[in-house]
């Protein structure tokens, strides 16, 4: 007898009941990303870099030389697998890791202050440059946290620290009075 399942983003009980319009400083959680971990074959780092950012739709976050985490809001699993499989398998592989991940966007004028009650790394605008990404430990959390705009940062933790993550943050941006919600 087949089970069907209902899909239930894992912070819907944390988002619940906030208010629906975005204050200046938001923190949103996107519903359904796509997210692949890639790892270039040894001598093939050049190569793979160079191949993921000519691909649109996407953002390569680093990871560590010759590793990145691939994220996209708009390319669903199947396109993007096909899409790194054409790397070859001899140049790359590739992990789905779109269940096992969640990503975050924060944004807002006050945002490096608000990361930097969670972050031991300097985010200042002439030093972590748009684009640009790295591991890190967000409230004591392993992290992907990556500069996506003037004042917006993204954050990937795994699913089941995220719940932790999502208070802390909001923990942080209360002074600003920070507001939730999920991705259209």
């Amino acid at each position: 007898m087949p089970t069907t399942f209902a899909y239930r983003h894992a912070l819907e009980d944390h988002i619940a009941g906030f208010e629906g319009d975005a204050n200046p400083h938001h923190l949103t959680v996107l519903t359904r990303p796509t997210v692949f971990s890639v790892l270039a074959c040894a001598g093939h780092e050049t190569d793979v870099a160079g191949a993921l950012d000519a691909m649109e739709e996407i953002s390569a976050r680093f990871v560590s030389p010759g590793e990145w985490l691939v994220v996209s809001e708009i390319i669903g699993a199947e396109a993007l697998a096909r899409d790194l499989a054409a790397l070859g398998s001899g140049r790359a592989s590739f992990v789905e890791q779109s269940d096992g991940r969640v990503v975050m966007r924060i944004a807002g004028p006050k945002v490096r202050q608000i990361l930097a009650k969670c972050v031991a790394v300097d985010l200042h605008p002439e030093v972590f440059l748009h684009g640009q990404s790295a591991n890190m430990l967000c409230c004591h959390v392993s992290a992907n946290v990556a500069r996506t705009g003037d004042d917006e940062f993204e954050i990937v933790v795994m699913r089941s620290y995220a719940g932790y993550v999502f208070d802390e943050l909001m923990e942080m941006g209360r002074e600003f009075a920070m507001s939730s919600g999920l991705s259209a």
